[in-house]
């Protein structure tokens, strides 16, 4: 394999806003990279951009005209001289078309190339390249369904009632629907297509079987390019509500080395096949002992601080020095899980009925202590706009036991002040009381089927 050349990183841009902007800000610093941050016209009061280095506008409060608007961003690069752009999550994160701009325009992208980035963006042709490399995936379709009800009745009865329909471009929930009979599939197949096309202007949809009470385990992977590939454990993200993520642990409860290793080593060996670069996110459904393959993500993750608390490995500093194209220096035995972490999203909404909650906050104080993190761009005075998602930082604790994990997460919502807004601390409270949460190992239905007190449909 060709060695490719070292190019130190001197000057970044973060395409992205609040938490992980100053997040990657913090990792920029510690290597003494300088950054340029880019804003919309609500966000000139964000925290980081007191820290940069340079500070563009890129647009207007739509995120259409700010940070999905790859002209003004690559206008900002080339303006303010980076070599690089770390797009974070969410926006741009995961647009192939906006890594290949990137790399059009001379800059480097943070993050694996487009093909990559398109080869698992798609869920057919993920899953079709996870099989290939020996990741266990679900029963499925094996492919997006055609226009032949017949065809597609035949593949139902071949995987078992009930099945599940997705969107192949779906995500964040939308593009699924769970079908229990054969008399409904037509009209859920038909239906998940048309919510697929308006939403991410593609209809394909395809079909797996429906696990009814699966844990969600995602592994953590850093891999170079360069033929070397680890993984970081595993996080439980179990705790949802419509399929967005609440709470978050690592590792795993019940998931004992051996298994972690041969999952994990699965997904190295995956992503040295597919030629992945950067951190990655490898997803499952989790049940009766066995995992299956739903989706990669191809960037940095919400909950990847859980992961750095039990491996002390820094996943953004880790992106940069791949991104310069520097070789893993972390070797898999090098890799030791230790304590337990937690992590809580803390959101700007109503605890009950969930509605976003934008406001100035008034006041605020955050908590501390002896294995507690607080990453967020908060503070008084500051104002939440009603443009962007809710979350408005994140709580993560350590623990030498996932009880002291928890106890030490009880201690620090206790702790913790925003006045001015309405957030979920409430729910996150009753959660971390919660018997069942405590009990540990609850499948995905767990938050709205038992806590919440109801179920929702798909």
């Amino acid at each position: 394999m060709k060695q490719p050349v070292i190019r130190p990183l001197k000057r970044i841009l973060i395409a992205n806003r609040g938490e992980i902007a100053l997040r990657i800000m913090r990792a920029c610093h510690s290597l003494g990279i300088e950054t340029v941050t880019v804003h919309s016209t609500a966000d000139r009061e964000l925290l980081h951009l007191r820290y940069a280095d340079k500070t563009v506008c890129i647009g207007k409060h739509s995120p259409h005209d700010s940070y999905l608007n790859i002209p003004a961003i690559i206008s900002a690069a080339s303006q303010t001289g980076v070599d690089a752009i770390h797009p974070g999550y969410g926006f741009l994160s995961e647009n192939a078309d906006f890594a290949e701009q990137v790399k059009r325009c001379g800059f480097t992208f943070i993050g694996p190339n487009a093909d990559v980035i398109r080869l698992m963006g798609d869920k057919v042709s993920a899953i079709s390249a996870m099989k290939k490399a020996g990741v266990p995936t679900v029963p499925g379709s094996d492919g997006m369904l055609t226009q032949n009800h017949q065809l597609n009745q035949a593949i139902a009865e071949r995987i078992g009632y009930p099945v599940i329909i997705k969107a192949t471009a779906g995500g964040g929930g939308r593009g699924m629907r769970v079908v229990h009979h054969e008399d409904e599939l037509l009209s859920a197949i038909e239906l998940t297509q048309a919510e697929a096309k308006a939403a991410f202007a593609n209809g394909d949809v395809y079909m797996e079987k429906y696990l009814q009470k699966p844990r969600h385990i995602e592994i953590q992977i850093l891999s170079d390019g360069q033929g070397n590939a680890i993984h970081l454990g595993e996080r439980d993200c179990s705790m949802q509500r419509r399929h967005q993520k609440v709470v978050e642990e690592a590792p795993a409860l019940g998931i004992d080395s051996l298994t972690r290793n041969q999952i994990g080593s699965q997904c190295a060996d995956a992503c040295v096949e597919i030629g992945y670069r950067g951190a990655g996110t490898f997803e499952f459904l989790f049940e009766e002992g066995e995992f299956y393959f739903i989706e990669m993500n191809t960037r940095i993750q919400v909950e990847h601080p859980i992961t750095e608390m039990v491996t002390n490995v820094d996943l953004i500093q880790a992106q940069l020095e791949i991104a310069a194209g520097k070789p893993l220096t972390i070797k898999q035995q090098d890799v030791q899980l230790c304590g337990h972490s937690i992590e809580c999203r803390i959101n700007a909404e109503d605890p009950n009925t969930f509605i976003p909650s934008p406001g100035t906050i008034t006041t605020f104080h955050a908590p501390g202590g002896i294995g507690v993190r607080w990453d967020s761009h908060l503070y008084a005075g500051y104002t939440v706009p009603p443009y962007y998602d809710s979350m408005i930082g994140k709580l993560i604790t350590w623990g030498t036991t996932r009880d002291a994990a928890i106890a030490r997460m009880q201690t620090a919502l206790n702790e913790i002040i925003i006045e001015g807004i309405a957030t979920n601390i409430p729910l996150l409270q009753q959660i971390l009381k919660d018997e069942g949460f405590s009990e540990g190992g609850q499948s995905i239905h767990y938050l709205e089927e038992k806590i919440l007190g109801k179920k929702e449909s798909l």
